[in-house]
């Protein structure tokens, strides 16, 4: 069992290390990723917005969907890491979770946290570091750490 599981994350791609202390190199466990991230919401279908007559005057405009079929498939990968880590906890893989990710996608992820899970978060990284060199991600965690 680690100490430290530590998940840097966006909507295309996870990765999963694991570390003793936050001080400590973290170790690469695993990595997965979603093709369809990388896809325009016109790349998800084929039909045009609806469109909508003004009413005062001829003026017409398309309708703007709330939830776009990106991010959807954002919340649907959000949803994907949350079972990937809820069976890790549940095979005693880790003690504590460090969570990294940007702001958005943070949100995304907490929210599909079981309660378990999410009472084994112990830091939040607001930063999207999954492109950034391994030593970015240790000096963060090490400044998480504190003195």
């Amino acid at each position: 069992m680690s100490k430290y599981r530590i998940l840097v994350a966006d909507q295309a791609e996870a990765i999963f290390y694991d570390a003793p202390t936050l001080s400590a190199a973290p170790k690469e466990v695993a990595r997965i990723s979603d093709p369809l991230a990388r896809l325009h919401d016109r790349d998800f279908g084929t039909e045009r917005p609806g469109r909508s007559h003004e009413s005062m005057g001829a003026m017409r405009h398309s309708i703007q969907r709330e939830n776009t079929p990106r991010r959807a498939e954002a919340v649907r990968f959000a949803r994907r890491i949350a079972r990937r880590l809820d069976e890790a906890r549940r095979k005693e893989e880790f003690e504590q979770l460090v969570v990294v990710a940007g702001p958005p996608f943070l949100g995304l992820v907490r929210g599909e946290l079981s309660g378990p899970t999410r009472a084994r978060v112990a830091r939040e990284i607001r930063k999207d570091l999954v492109h950034s060199p391994p030593g970015v991600l240790a000096r963060q965690l090490a400044a998480s750490a504190g003195p």
